[in-house]
């Protein structure tokens, strides 16, 4: 085949879907594999766990098999959360990163307990129709015969493998000859499908207690980690409470801590407050005021969430409506502000979603955290590792400083709206801190402006990385500028900029599902 010029000048839109039967993912494959698990009689978990092991294989640059996963299952009346969230090493001390002045975002120091295949098993347990192992057959055809690689994710592929070449295990599985795989060409993983169905057959006891548990250790040991068979034998999932905040008439749920979902929460009561309305649409005020709102919620989120067992302020706390009152008078309309943390009273990733004819509703985000992770992929497995423990503090005394057996702040999130206690939305935006302000941001749109689930996908989003606030090549230059008056600091990122994360929403209709998939990534919304 000659080859082609892989770079796409031109703007395209997608459509939504519009079925009594859905799945959406960031990858096609993926997706398919979702709806295959339908056709064959599962329901919207089987669906969306199908999708997400094949995610492992056929998008290996956000996420793994050796990853964390939270998800939001609406069935029998109810919202059920599951966080299968991993712990730190018990060896992990203060002392052990004595000397580091921040935690180290590879290698076996940046490697907490993986937690989704635990999350695999109890969602498929508790609320699964198929056999698991069936789950499995879609990734491990995919492993074993090979996929060609998309351009988007060759593109990545390429930018991460040469910096994680010299972590233990990476370039032998990743990295082949010094090369990354080309836009088109197939790859294959034979020894990951022995890995998938190794976990398949065992409903993931190998991972945890057997053969491939004994590799990870056995690996760990020869090249510097400190993780422990009793390491992984402790972990368990654990079902939640999810938290709410109500704003137009909508309820978002969300994972409560250590997840940042709080945080959307928190900016969500501060707009509930504020005329966004007559702000008007995609105006400089509404830019402004979405922006001032997660600036506050990160403040509060950085200072005091973390594992729930070490913090010192309650979620209750956070999100009491007097406390938010608070915070939401502090946004200024006339200028850009810096703000710190309040005080209460005391009181890469991927995402995906599944809804079926029956009404069971998913909304399921698993990562490795950043692209790959640690870098460290046990050999002969292709178990890469995530690098959650990035996520620690090594300040003494912080709520998030790093100690034994103890989880981290946590970037994941699915989101889940309801409507006067009915299932309306399963939604989340894949991306590190871009996750919970793009969940304000798709609720602002969805509920003070009444966009549909495409166009609310579509629409130009704002970052806050650090003092900036950074801003979609499509956003109007007239915001651009508003803001640029108003004191912040501003920068547009130019066209394609993977800094803005991939959005996927099953918003449930009179008549069915209207699923939208991100038109910036290679994502697909498919279904009958």
């Amino acid at each position: 085949m000659l080859p082609f010029d892989w770079n796409f000048p031109y703007p395209s839109q997608k459509m939504p879907l519009l079925a009594a039967n859905a799945v959406s993912t960031s990858q096609p494959l993926a997706s398919q594999a979702g709806v295959r698990m339908l056709y064959e009689g599962g329901n919207a978990v089987d669906a969306a766990l199908a999708a997400a092991i094949a995610l492992t294989v056929v998008e290996p640059v956000m996420n793994g098999i050796g990853g964390d996963l939270f998800a939001l299952v609406w069935e029998d009346g109810a919202l059920h959360g599951l966080n299968a969230s991993g712990r730190s090493p018990a060896a992990w001390t203060p002392d052990h990163f004595r000397g580091k002045t921040a935690m180290p975002a590879t290698g076996w120091d940046a490697v907490t307990v993986p937690g989704q295949i635990a999350g695999w098993r109890a969602l498929s347990e508790r609320f699964g129709k198929l056999p698991f192992e069936r789950l499995f057959e879609p990734a491990i055809g995919y492993a074993r015969d090979g996929f060609q690689v998309t351009p988007h994710i060759a593109s990545l592929w390429a930018a991460q493998a040469p910096k994680l070449a010299g972590e233990p295990g990476f370039a032998q599985a990743f990295f082949r000859d010094g090369r990354t795989p080309q836009p088109g060409e197939r790859w294959r993983f034979p020894e990951q499908a022995e890995t998938l169905r190794s976990i398949a057959s065992s409903r993931g006891e190998s991972f945890y207690r057997g053969e491939l548990a004994q590799a990870i250790v056995d690996f760990a040991r020869r090249s510097g980690g400190t993780l422990t068979l009793a390491d992984l034998d402790a972990h368990q999932a654990e079902w939640v409470e999810p938290l709410r905040q109500d704003f137009r008439g909508y309820t978002l749920h969300e994972i409560p801590p250590s997840g940042q979902g709080i945080a959307a929460l928190s900016a969500l009561g501060m707009l509930e407050r504020l005329d966004l309305e007559g702000m008007g649409l995609d105006s400089p005020a509404m830019y402004h005021a979405m922006v001032e709102a997660m600036k506050l919620a990160f403040a509060d989120l950085h200072e005091h969430i973390s594992d729930p067992v070490t913090m010192r302020q309650t979620a209750a706390a956070l999100l009491d409506p007097a406390y938010l009152a608070q915070r939401a008078a502090l946004i200024d309309p006339a200028r850009a502000s810096s703000p710190a943390a309040g005080t209460p009273g005391v009181g890469g990733t991927v995402y995906l979603a599944a809804a079926d004819a029956s009404g069971m509703m998913v909304s399921f985000i698993q990562s490795n955290y950043q692209g790959f992770g640690s870098g460290v992929v046990v050999p002969g497995t292709g178990i890469s590792l995530h690098n959650r423990g990035f996520g620690f503090s090594l300040v003494p005394g912080h709520v998030n400083h790093v100690g034994p057996s103890k989880r981290p702040l946590h970037t994941i999130i699915p989101g889940f709206v309801t409507r006067d206690g009915a299932p309306l939305m399963a939604f989340g935006v894949m991306g590190g801190s871009m996750q919970a302000q793009g969940h304000v941001q798709m609720m602002v749109r969805l509920g003070a402006y009444r966009q549909n689930p495409q166009a609310m996908s579509d629409a130009p989003r704002f970052r806050i990385e650090g003092g900036a606030v950074k801003l979609e090549s499509h956003t109007p230059p007239a915001v651009v500028a508003a803001l640029r008056e108003l004191g912040h600091e501003v920068e547009v990122a130019p066209r394609h900029s993977l800094d803005f994360g991939t959005a996927q929403l099953i918003y449930r209709s009179q008549e069915g599902y209207i699923a939208a998939s991100d038109s910036r990534r290679d994502g697909q919304a498919a279904g009958f």
